[in-house]
């Protein structure tokens, strides 16, 4: 169980924290179960911000710094750019969708469908006509008519185009 704040420990915490003191080093000081973040926690109920100077941590041998070459500046700094207003770009056209194709009895069933037969579903699964496309697939599961059926581009909803959403979202950093 941890001593509470006596009235000694807060003066020490003072002086200590005022002098530059991390709150490790004060905690370690002051002793008696008092932790790091009770220290830090301490400090701001108190409200105690200035310090002499921010502790550094002991270094076991001094290295004197390296003499760094300064920069030399290659070309004059330029101006700061200015982000034009941007063009609206040509709304490429939406293509229609494509004509439903109609459900003909297809040729394959669970039975005779094969890795590279289209699995189109046509027809009731509890009915004994329910049959499968059977055409050719081309690179997925479906054959390219019931591929156009199947995945269809998503559609912007609510009609932005990219210029104006650009413009929107800069004027926060203007």
């Amino acid at each position: 169980m941890t001593a509470g704040w006596t009235e000694d420990r807060v003066g020490a915490l003072k002086k200590l924290w005022l002098e530059g003191q991390s709150a490790s080093q004060i905690a370690k000081q002051l002793g008696g179960g008092v932790t790091r973040n009770a220290v830090i926690g301490k400090v701001h109920r108190l409200g105690l911000s200035g310090r002499a100077a921010p502790s550094q941590p002991a270094r076991a041998t001094f290295r004197p710094s390296r003499p760094r070459p300064t920069p030399q500046p290659t070309q004059a700094p330029s101006a700061p750019r200015r982000i034009e207003a941007a063009q609206p770009r040509p709304v490429a056209p939406v293509a229609p969708p494509p004509a439903p194709i109609p459900d003909l009895p297809g040729t394959a069933t669970v039975m005779t469908l094969g890795a590279h037969m289209c699995k189109w579903p046509i027809g009731d699964p509890s009915s004994a006509e329910f049959s499968f496309c059977g055409r050719r697939a081309s690179e997925g599961v479906y054959c390219m008519e019931h591929a156009r059926v199947a995945y269809q581009p998503q559609v912007r909803k609510g009609g932005k185009d990219g210029a104006s959403e650009l413009a929107r979202s800069l004027r926060r950093y203007i």
